[in-house]
C-alpha cells in the first residue's frame, strides 16, 4: 500500500511540547486534588502496625485532619504533589503521545486497543521510575500529621524532604518502594490511557458524540473509575512501603510481596480497599484534571494554524 504523503498527513504539536502540557495539566490538577490525595494517603495508612483503624470513613479523615491541622493541613505536601505530576505526569503523557503517534496510522488512525494498554503501561512505568522521590516525599509529608508532634518528620517542603532523606537514609531511599510503584503505574496507565482512548473512541463511534469537550469530559469520568478500581490493592501496598520506618536495623516490610501478605493477615482479604472511597473521589477529578487541561492545551496551540480536529485525534 502506498505511503500516505507527508503533506497529507495531520499534524502534530511538538515532542517537547506534548511532554510540557503533560506535566502542566498533572500538576493543574494536582492543586484541586491535593486534599483528596491526602485523605486517601491517611485512610491508607489508618490502621497500619499495632494500631487500629484511625478512621471510619473518607469524610470521618477529613474531619479529623480539618479540626486537628486547619484548613492548611489538608494542603499538606503539595509542593510534592507538584514535583510528582512535573517529572512523572510529564514523562508519561509525553512518552505515550510519541509511541500513539507512532504506532498509529499514517492517516491519523489510533492503533487497536491492546497496543495502546502496551504503549500506556510503558509509559507509566518509565513515568513512575523517574518520580519516585517526589513520591516518596509526598506519602511522608502527607503522613505527618497522623504521627505524635516527637514522632514527625517535620519536612519544610518537597526540597527539604529530598535532601534530608538522601542524608540521612542514603540516596536509595528516595526510590524506596520503586517496583510496587512502577507496577502500580502499570496497572494505573494500562486502565487511564487505554480506557480513556478506548472510551472516546467508543462515545464517538456511537454518533451521540461530537469530538469536543463534553465528550473528553464522559471519557475522563469513565477512565477514572475504571483506574481507581483497577488500582487500590497494589496503591495501598505503595503508600506503606514508602511510609515505613526502620526498628532495630529492620524495615517494616522487606518488599511488596511481604507488605501484600503481611496486610491480608492482619486486616483479612479487605485490607487492600482500606481506603474509604477516598481513592474513588479522587481518581475521577483527578482524570478529570489530566486530560481536560491536556486537551484544552493542544486545541488552543493548534487553532490558529487550522488543525483542530488533526491534534485532537492524536491526544490519548
Amino acid at each position: 500500500m502506498a505511503a500516505v504523503p507527508a503533506a497529507q498527513r495531520p499534524k502534530t504539536s511538538p515532542k517537547s511540547v506534548k511532554f510540557l502540557f503533560g506535566g502542566l495539566a498533572g500538576m493543574g490538577a494536582t492543586v484541586f486534588v491535593q486534599p483528596l490525595d491526602l485523605v486517601k494517603n491517611r485512610m491508607q495508612l489508618s490502621g497500619a502496625g499495632a494500631k487500629g483503624r484511625e478512621y471510619r470513613t473518607s469524610l470521618h479523615a477529613l474531619g479529623s485532619i480539618l479540626r486537628h491541622e486547619g484548613l492548611r493541613g489538608i494542603y499538606t505536601g503539595l509542593s510534592a504533589g507538584l514535583l510528582r505530576q512535573a517529572t512523572y505526569t510529564t514523562t508519561r503523557l509525553g512518552i505515550y503521545s510519541v509511541l500513539l503517534e507512532r504506532f498509529g496510522g499514517a492517516d491519523g488512525t489510533p492503533p487497536p486497543f491492546l497496543a495502546k494498554a502496551a504503549m500506556g503501561m510503558t509509559a507509566g512505568a518509565a513515568g513512575a521510575f523517574v518520580g519516585t522521590p517526589a513520591e516518596v516525599a509526598l506519602i511522608r509529608m502527607t503522613a505527618d500529621g497522623r504521627l505524635p508532634p516527637g514522632e514527625r518528620r517535620g519536612y519544610h517542603n518537597v526540597f527539604d524532604a529530598l535532601v534530608r532523606m538522601a542524608r540521612e537514609e542514603g540516596v536509595l531511599t528516595l526510590w524506596r518502594g520503586c517496583i510496587p510503584t512502577m507496577a502500580r503505574a502499570v496497572v494505573v496507565n494500562a486502565a487511564q490511557l487505554a480506557s480513556y482512548s478506548q472510551s472516546k473512541q467508543f462515545l464517538l463511534d456511537s454518533g451521540h458524540f461530537r469530538d469536543d469537550i463534553l465528550c473528553h469530559f464522559c471519557a475522563s469520568m469513565i477512565s477514572g473509575l475504571v483506574t481507581t478500581a483497577a488500582s487500590m490493592p497494589v496503591d495501598i501496598v505503595k503508600t506503606r512501603i514508602q511510609n515505613m520506618r526502620t526498628i532495630d536495623g529492620k524495615p517494616e516490610y522487606r518488599n511488596g510481596l511481604v507488605s501484600e501478605r503481611a496486610l491480608g493477615g492482619q486486616h483479612h482479604l479487605g485490607v487492600p480497599i482500606n481506603s474509604g472511597g477516598a481513592p474513588v473521589i479522587s481518581g475521577v477529578p483527578f482524570q478529570l484534571g489530566d486530560f481536560m487541561p491536556f486537551w484544552g492545551c493542544s486545541l488552543s496551540l493548534e487553532v490558529g494554524g487550522g488543525e483542530i480536529q488533526a491534534i485532537l485525534r492524536r491526544c490519548p
